[in-house]
């Protein structure tokens, strides 16, 4: 019989664990740590200060050259984000990003009208693409370059003094078809609503916006017809400036615009009260008209003494002003004379003219 030997009761050995395995490990779990911990940073750094759609708009100037630090400072300071040292590290990776891409840049300078409901990214976009806040501006047909200055003025654009300065200089190596022997650009700037970025609002800008709207608009209708038109360039938007600022109702341009046709054409002074107001710088009311000294006052400017056009513009005209003068109404009316309701009175004769003047001012006196 064989003889069974006993299984042993000795445990083999443990091996032994290295210790490196443990650090690893705990690398491993301290790397996975910070990683969350720099997403939880940058999840919350990026995101926007405030979730309302209620948040008022903050407006940022940004000048020339400002740096990127700079940049995120006053960003921070305003209230638009959470972080400079995300901001700083955002635009450098966009930057270098663009770079690469070919298509470099860098945050553009202007005013900007942002939100503390945009991220981070979203605010880095709007000013690297310069969607500066847009100001508009309304130039009514029939004003002054004077009454231009004094708005801009008005609205905190510039001093009234550099536009009137500004509007001394005539560009004419930008637009050649201007008159020569201008003091100014009266009459020119044409009339219309403006938008500009608002960090781009210069005297010199504004300009050069209204001549190109009046090369784009104006000057067409001049070109068409100056084949047949006897009058120059000049004459043209001097004489639609009176019909601007005589006429009220627009069906009546074309009326006024022939009875001051017919006056130039006989030779007779055109007697326009305008006139007289501009080289004065005064303006007449229904309760305070021009006196006779005034309109006896000799000026450039007074076609009560002087024949012909005045030397200049008065007024911006509209478009309709200028095309009535280019298709005048044909009459035989050599005066007219407001009444108090934005209508003339019509006359052939002198004295039928001043019939009507005394009856309307009798009408006037005339108690209701």
């Amino acid at each position: 019989m064989a003889k069974v030997t006993p299984p042993s009761t000795t445990r083999p050995p443990t091996p032994r664990r290295s210790p490196w395995r443990w650090y690893g490990l705990g690398l491993v779990a301290l790397v996975g740590f910070g990683t969350w911990q720099s997403w939880r940073w940058w999840s919350w750094a990026k995101a926007p200060m405030v979730v309302t759609d209620t948040a008022p708009l903050v407006q940022l100037a940004i000048e020339p050259g400002t740096s990127v630090d700079r940049i995120g400072q006053d960003l921070a300071a305003a209230g638009l984000i959470r972080s400079t040292t995300a901001w700083d590290v955002w635009s450098r990776a966009w930057s270098l990003r663009r770079d690469l891409a070919g298509d470099p840049g860098f945050y553009q300078a202007g005013t900007y009208a942002l939100s503390p409901n945009q991220s981070l990214p979203d605010i880095a976009r709007v000013l690297w693409d310069g969607e500066v806040e847009e100001i508009g501006f309304t130039i009514p047909e029939g004003w002054s370059i004077r009454q231009m200055a004094d708005y801009f003025a008005a609205q905190g654009f510039f001093e009234s003094e550099q536009f009137l300065a500004a509007a001394a200089q005539i560009p004419r190596d930008r637009f050649p078809w201007l008159p020569d022997n201008m003091p100014h650009l009266e009459g020119f700037l044409f009339p219309e609503t403006y938008a500009l970025g608002s960090g781009q609002i210069t005297p010199a800008l504004v300009i050069e916006m209204m001549l190109t709207q009046f090369e784009t608009v104006a000057l067409p209708l001049y070109q068409s017809q100056s084949s047949t038109l006897a009058l120059t360039l000049k004459d043209w938007v001097t004489l639609a400036s009176i019909v601007e600022k005589e006429a009220v109702l627009p069906e009546e341009r074309a009326r006024i615009a022939g009875v001051l046709d017919n006056r130039l054409r006989i030779g007779m002074n055109l007697q326009v009260d305008p006139t007289v107001e501009y080289g004065l710088g005064i303006q007449q009311t229904p309760d305070r008209p021009l006196t006779l000294t005034e309109v006896q006052t000799p000026s450039p400017y007074n076609t009560y003494v002087n024949p012909g056009l005045p030397p200049t513009p008065i007024a911006s005209p509209s478009r309709a002003s200028l095309e009535a003068v280019l298709n005048p109404e044909v009459n035989d009316y050599l005066y007219f004379v407001a009444r108090y309701d934005g209508t003339h009175v019509f006359s052939q004769t002198l004295a039928d003219h001043e019939a009507a003047q005394e009856a309307i001012h009798d009408a006037r006196s005339s108690p209701p």
